[in-house]
């Protein structure tokens, strides 16, 4: 899950920043950090649980 939040944040925040969005800049922005986000937060803390069995 750390993977796939690197690559959303790679795929969708910094390669909208090479192509023009329009209004929905923002809007791609906030998803595409929240999903990063919730990804990293999840991995973490799966790999937090995997490390204590």
């Amino acid at each position: 899950m750390i993977d796939v939040s690197k690559y959303v944040l790679t795929g969708i925040v910094i390669a909208s920043m090479f192509k023009d969005m329009g209004e929905s800049r923002l809007l791609l922005y906030g998803i595409g950090l929240l999903i990063a986000c919730t990804s990293l937060v999840s991995g973490l803390l799966l790999n937090e649980k995997k490390e204590e069995k």
